[in-house]
């Protein structure tokens, strides 16, 4: 229970209350954080205590710090200006934004290089902002909380790859457990002696020694970090996947290895031109790939997916209350959208329990998108009609919120459009609609015109709208209205019941109760 009272948790369903405007999670309200790293500078600023992030201000520069370390031993001079410029920038920044102090940390490049202290001795006296050098074991540490961010008491291998490092950790039960670091970044490995034979031999070498480290990890492997990204983008690229969001999209080994080899077929500038990479991060893709083909071959994990959420969400996650780790991302998400642009907050929670009966035997992970439906179904409204169902669907596929498989994203989606609109097809999205099968989009149909009609009872917060009954043996579908919503079940709103009885392949009973 999250303790704001004996009956909150029962007023807001098997869901709970949201805590984003709770005292405890408030002060989470914005809060803005610097990954200094060997290849990028970003300043991330987070908005809401949702507990799936929201993105107020996102910016990175690429300033590659780590450039030629290997041989110099100091970071990258050109880096070092671009870096301390791009410092400063964030600080004027935060400071517009009204922002508490910013949370800095650098990684591999600034912990390794002769001159680190120097620089962050100089990013203190010139811009104010402080700093924390961290070890290889807490930025995996960091990295795995950003995971446990987006997939509460997940279990599996986190990776991180960096421009000079590449760190492991475990993940258990929403625990971060052993965790390790090693030189397996892009940037160190483009000066390994000895050429692609060479940098073959040392990842095999130096995975051999992580595998003895950390035990067998046959689990998920989750991947953080921009060279893993990129290779996602590829993967889409090679195979036509029409959904482009990487948080959640799924590998095999076989398709690792599969784009291991379409890389190396193709010219790397027409590759970085279709997918959207960036140059500076695409010369870092090759040897990246050959990292990944090793940590595949050698822990042998059951599936792959790849992480949006890594160090700086991590960073978010540190600052959390318990009770907001502990729930679930997405319903808060959707909780705070409902609070934020609903006409009518609350009503999700009425919405849900009269449709609740045609989802009563199905399994808790389907129900939580039911809720999350609910949550979402009115938060479109300003959208111009025409293209209300089509925003919905395209806002609940690409939206970034943790929590949700790709498919659960299709699904959720259909569910908003079929909120609007009774048909689905002539719509520029359907190449998206294979990604579940027809049994399960007959379900998301199903659930987005029961929402339809149920909105046409609008009431008050609390307000008993009446009760809807299904007898699937006997494909009977039952409304009985009180006294109160009678008046509400208008000619529109008849029709759109008879609709979400078409699509159940029902009969109807209609009763009026006192």
């Amino acid at each position: 229970m999250d303790g704001t009272g004996d009956n909150a948790a029962h007023d807001h369903g098997p869901f709970g209350r949201p805590l984003f405007d709770d005292p405890s999670t408030r002060k989470l309200a914005r809060v803005g954080v610097v990954d200094i790293g060997s290849n990028s500078v970003r300043l991330v600023v987070f908005d809401g205590a949702a507990r799936s992030p929201a993105y107020f201000y996102n910016e990175k520069i690429m300033c590659g710090l780590g450039a030629g370390m290997s041989s110099t031993g100091i970071l990258n001079p050109e880096g070092r200006q671009r870096a301390l410029a791009a410092l400063k920038r964030f600080q004027y920044l935060a400071r517009g934004m009204d922002l508490p102090p910013l949370t800095a940390v650098a990684t591999a490049a600034v912990r390794d290089a002769e001159d680190g202290p120097g620089f962050c001795e100089q990013v203190l006296r010139e811009t104010g902002l402080k700093i924390h050098v961290i070890d290889g074991e807490e930025e995996a540490r960091l990295s795995a909380q950003g995971v446990l961010l987006g997939w509460p008491g997940s279990y599996g291998l986190v990776c991180d790859i960096g421009g000079s490092s590449m760190e492991l950790a475990e993940i258990s039960g929403g625990q971060v457990g052993k965790r390790v670091t090693s030189p397996l970044g892009p940037l160190k490995l483009r000066d390994i002696k000895g050429g692609a034979k060479g940098r073959k031999a040392h990842i095999k070498e130096v995975m051999l020694d992580l595998h003895d480290r950390m035990g067998q990890q046959s689990n998920r492997l989750f991947l953080v970090g921009g060279s893993w990204r990129a290779i996602a983008r590829i993967d889409m690229e090679r195979r036509g996947y029409p959904l482009h969001v990487l948080h959640e999209y799924r590998m095999t080994a076989k398709s690792v290895s599969e784009t291991a080899k379409f890389i190396a077929a193709h010219d790397l500038e027409e590759l970085r031109s279709a997918c959207g990479i960036s140059s500076t991060r695409m010369v870092l893709v090759p040897y990246a790939i050959e990292v990944l083909k090793r940590l595949v071959q050698t822990f042998r994990p059951k599936d792959i997916a790849l992480s949006s959420y890594g160090i700086r969400e991590g960073m978010l996650y540190e600052q959390m209350p318990q009770q907001l780790r502990d729930r679930d991302p997405l319903i808060e998400a959707c909780q705070f959208a409902e609070t934020k642009d609903a006409r009518l907050p609350g009503f999700g929670r009425t919405l849900f329990d009269f449709i609740l009966p045609l989802f009563s035997k199905v399994p808790a992970d389907r129900l939580r998108l039911v809720k999350a439906a609910c949550l979402l179904h009115d938060v479109s409204w300003r959208a111009h009609p025409d293209y209300r169902a089509e925003v919905c669907f395209d806002n609940a596929t690409r939206a970034n919120l943790g929590g949700l498989k790709h498919s659960e994203r299709v699904f959720l989606g259909l569910a908003l459009l079929h909120r609007y609109k009774n048909k689905r097809d002539g719509t520029r999205f359907e190449e998206l609609y294979d990604l579940i099968d027809e049994k399960t989009q007959l379900q998301a149909e199903v659930l987005g015109k029961a929402m339809r009609f149920g909105a046409m009872l609008w009431m008050s917060e609390g307000g008993h709208i009446g009760e809807l009954g299904w007898r699937p043996k006997k494909r009977i579908l039952s409304l009985n209205l009180s006294e109160g919503a009678w008046p509400l079940f208008g000619e529109v709103a008849e029709a759109r019941f008879q609709s979400l009885a078409s699509s159940l392949e029902a009969s109807v009973e209609i009763k009026l109760v006192s």
